[in-house]
């Protein structure tokens, strides 16, 4: 696997967030402001909410910036043991009747939890996706300084997952 080309689908993700967040900041801003806006009575509060709304717009601005800014400093160095910039597979075990297993591609990263990129132009991996976890999450808790074929096992909410590493890049 590509580790810098998957690297740069997520920076491209949260910079398409950055810009849809601007978008919103910009349009709260411009509600706040507006003439349209000014308080008819006491109970008239639409300037005050929008004025709310641009500040937390601003502050997730903020927070995709510093994601932005870490993300840019990762390193793609192959890793043996699962750390912050490991792309790693997990063999999951299925416990139905066919017995088969489960594979799932996983990015370690700082920031950026949930992101998900579909691979394309890759040998072996063509059209499967890459999951970004970061340490604070439980699975990300789990697998920090595992290697290809540690057992993981690991409880989310009801549900308990386990398998095994099966590659880290």
């Amino acid at each position: 696997m590509n580790k810098k080309e998957i690297l740069a689908k997520v920076i491209a993700e949260v910079e398409q967030l950055l810009a849809q967040a601007s978008t919103a900041a910009q349009q709260a801003h411009n509600a706040a402001i507006d003439d349209q806006s000014v308080a008819e009575t006491q109970y008239d509060t639409l300037a005050i909410e929008a004025a709310y709304l641009a500040e937390g717009q601003s502050r997730r601005i903020t927070q995709l910036k510093e994601q932005l800014h870490i993300l840019s400093k990762q390193s793609s160095d192959a890793k043996v043991q699962i750390t912050i910039g490991a792309l790693f597979t997990l063999e999951y075990d299925n416990e139905s009747t066919s017995g088969s297993s489960v594979n799932k591609h996983f990015y370690l990263l700082p920031c950026a939890a949930g992101t998900c990129i579909t691979l394309t132009n890759q040998e072996f991996l063509d059209g499967q996706k890459v999951y970004v976890l970061t340490p604070e999450s439980p699975l990300g808790k789990a697998l920090i300084g595992l290697s290809v074929d540690d057992d993981f096992l690991v409880a989310i909410g009801a549900n308990v997952q386990s398998g095994f590493v099966s590659a880290v890049y």
